[in-house]
């Protein structure tokens, strides 16, 4: 090291102009590329360059796609770039993507789909091992550049670099996890030898992504730079006049054989609050690692790849793989043309539409929000406050939002709005009557939805002269975590505005999956079975510690007792019973002890007392049992997954994978499954029908299989389509 070396902090005194403005660093462009010649001109993935002072700069500009991720032909040509540095030996060698997006975005996910053999798997990790071990090992200055997301991958190749600056806007984690793994290409080694191992190991068991000041602040960033200072940067890194942030005594001190068990202890205890072991094993193999490996580098980047191996070819992590291609599904449903969307209004400031309007103001929408006055508007705006103050840092940013969100008591943002939203309460008349109003405000081309959770497009647009613009948007609750939004169709509906209505959740950063309108559309249809059999669980005596415990082992994030409270019990009793009166005819009838406590205002979180009872918010705790009860468990998914099989044979949703991405991610559904009918086909459909026909001769036609069941099995295997097992009922009629 220099004795002319400078800490970070000093990096940006010296390369800023003093008391000059700093520009906004998202609009600086164009990207600080290293200028100077093109060398190596054969790379497809990569281009390399040498500037003035001979210093490499190796571009990472994968082709064909918008954000870098890495794969084999990423890596392969970077092991030639980093085989000629060691050749040529420069000054320097700078890491950085040409893209605007970002760094990298980690691994090709598509790479990980169906890989069953850990052997295989292992050598194409020890493969991506040798490449960026050959990067860390290069006897020159390496520097990484970051801007955008920096994750995964991305975030292992910075590591394995001397230096790290990072733009204001740079992203950085290890969202591994969510995958069900844990980092593969070095990262279980670098990072905890780099900041603080329980820092490290939290950043990896969470999956949550940092700033670049926090990653600053940690030792994971040398410095946080401006876009326009990047060149001065690289030039005092190359000449050693950089301190480097990381490590340290204390960093090595919690390495140690003591320490580092202690370190391992408690996170294993808080990974444990919050997921099941038999079910994402991922952060306890990284944890297993740690404590015996975590002494030494070297003998973590050995180790690595095998733990790494056994995960991704593990039934969890595969089915994880599928569920974020799930997800990419989804969000390709809203791609295409714009949805012109700009100014919104919400009737109705109760929870849900309060919350709606606080999330179209939060995504840069300027929204109205009408009720019938101003004092019942209040409570949303104030939620809407602490929604904000969640979402924002910056003051400046959290002003501008509220700015958006107007209190409208007198309905004036119905003319002007682009859509006009409708979120008042589950009454047929009166949302007849708004619409009705609103044909005759709204300007054209303007788009009319409801937030209905059950009720028929086709009853609520009666009467009205332009059905076709009327459209479903179901949003679950709360808002601003659930990512599923129904967008419900009905037959007179026009195509090109269901096409705005996708486009327009996508861009509110939620995931629009397209149903028929028909009884409880696709996720209340099915949830409702589940939670009817949780309440005549209840009914039987069993404790709703256990009901919830039984989900609770299958997966679920939350039992079916606690859910009923946090939807409301008068929500759940009114979407149950009208399922029950129109398509679940065999349904029993919701036990009166529930009307009891929806009659006498017991709706549960809301109230304050339900199935159980709450302070503050918060349910208070009661002893949980030990084990679930595996006949439990069937009672309550099957269920699940024999509706889900009618309402794909009745047509509500029109693939399987589009009605197992709604269910994980407008329920929850045990993510770690793949989805209620890929459960199904990884259980055994025939086992499962069995087992049904068990159920039903114990408890009553309510378990009798779907009618369905074979087809929807037959042509998921690519089989001819079987007869079905008696004549099926017939789908609702619009």
């Amino acid at each position: 090291m220099s004795d002319e070396a400078v800490g970070g902090d000093a990096l940006l005194a010296a390369t800023a102009e003093a008391a000059a403005p700093r520009a906004n660093v998202l609009e600086v462009t164009p990207l600080e590329l290293g200028g100077g010649e093109r060398i190596a001109d054969e790379l497809q993935h990569w281009r390399l360059r040498r500037d003035a002072d001979g210093v490499y700069w190796a571009l990472l500009d994968q082709t064909g796609t918008a954000a870098n991720t890495l794969n084999e032909p990423v890596l392969e040509e970077l092991e030639r770039i980093v085989e000629r540095v060691r050749s040529d030996r420069p000054p320097g060698l700078v890491l950085r993507s040409a893209k605007p997006a970002g760094f990298a975005a980690g691994a090709d996910i598509g790479m990980f789909r169906g890989l069953t053999d850990p052997v295989r798997v292992r050598e194409l990790v020890e493969r991506g091992h040798r490449v960026v071990n050959a990067l860390a090992d290069l006897d020159l200055p390496t520097v990484a550049l970051i801007h955008g997301h920096c994750l995964g991958g991305g975030l292992e190749l910075a590591l394995a670099c001397r230096y790290r600056f990072a733009r204001r806007d740079a992203s950085l984690g290890f969202p591994e996890v969510q995958l069900g793994l844990h980092p593969g290409l070095g990262g279980t080694a670098r990072l905890p030898a780099l900041v603080r191992p329980d820092e490290a190991l939290k950043l990896m068991l969470t999956g949550r992504s940092i700033s670049a000041e926090r990653a600053r602040s940690l030792g994971l960033i040398d410095a946080v730079a401006e876009e326009r200072h990047f060149a001065r940067a690289v030039q005092l890194a190359v000449a050693g006049q950089v301190e480097r942030r990381g490590g340290g005594a204390a960093v090595r001190g919690m390495t140690l054989g003591p320490a580092r068990m202690l370190v391992a202890r408690q996170a294993r205890s808080e990974t444990a609050k919050r997921a099941r072991e038999e079910h994402y094993p991922a952060p306890y193999r990284l944890l297993d690692l740690w404590e015996r490996h975590g002494g030494s580098v070297d003998d973590m980047l050995r180790h690595e790849p095998a733990s790494f191996a056994e995960l991704l070819t593990g039934e969890t992590a595969q089915n994880l793989v599928r569920v974020y291609f799930l997800r990419e599904a989804l969000r390709g449903r809203g791609k295409g043309r714009p949805s012109a969307i700009h100014r919104v209004h919400v009737i109705g400031a109760g929870t849900m539409g309060g919350d709606i309007a606080a999330w179209c103001a939060h995504r840069g929408l300027v929204t109205t929000l009408e009720d019938r006055e101003a004092r019942l508007i209040a409570p949303a705006i104030a939620r809407a406050t602490e929604l904000f103050e969640r979402r924002y840092d910056d003051r400046r940013a959290r002003q501008a939002a509220h700015d958006r969100l107007v209190p409208d008591p007198s309905g004036a943002g119905r003319r002007k709005a682009d859509l006009v939203i409708e979120a008042v309460p589950e009454d047929l008349e009166l949302k007849r009557r708004i619409f009705g109003e609103l044909e005759g405000q709204v300007k054209d081309g303007a788009l009319l939805a409801s937030n209905t959770s059950g009720l028929l497009l086709q009853d609520i647009g009666q009467g009205l002269r332009r059905p076709e613009r009327l459209i479903g948007l179901h949003f679950f609750n709360p808002v601003a975590r659930m990512q599923l939004v129904e967008v419900v169709r009905h037959p007179a509906l026009d195509p090109a505005l269901l096409a705005r209505a996708l486009a327009f959740v996508l861009e509110l950063d939620r995931l629009p999956v397209p149903v028929q309108s028909a009884p409880g559309f696709l996720v209340n249809r099915i949830l409702s079975p589940y939670l009817l059999e949780a309440v005549l669980l209840l009914d039987e005596g069993v404790a709703a510690e256990r009901v919830d415990a039984a989900a609770e082992a299958f997966g679920m994030p939350m039992g079916p007792a606690a859910l009923a409270d946090q939807v409301g019990l008068d929500i759940a009793l009114e979407v149950g019973e009208g399922l029950r009166a129109t398509v679940e005819p065999t349904l029993p009838e919701v036990p009166e002890w529930v009307r009891r406590k929806v009659a006498d205002g017991h709706l549960g979180v809301k109230s304050g007392r339900g199935i159980y009872e709450y302070e503050g918010g918060t349910r208070k705790k009661r002893k949980a049992p030990e084990s679930a009860d595996p006949a439990h468990i069937d009672r309550l998914m099957l269920p699940m997954v024999n509706t889900a099989v009618t309402c794909l044979g009745e047509g509500i949703v029109d693939d399987a994978d589009a009605l197992d991405a709604a269910m994980v991610f407008g329920t929850g559904f045990a993510p770690f499954r793949g989805g209620p009918l890929h459960y199904a086909r990884e259980r055994g459909p025939e086992a499962l029908r069995r087992r049904l026909e068990e159920l039903a001769e114990q408890h009553g036609p309510r378990f009798r299989p779907s009618p369905y069941w074979s087809r929807v099995f037959a042509a998921a295997a690519g089989e001819p389509p079987a007869a079905p097992d008696a004549p099926p009922a017939a789908p609702p009629q619009p």
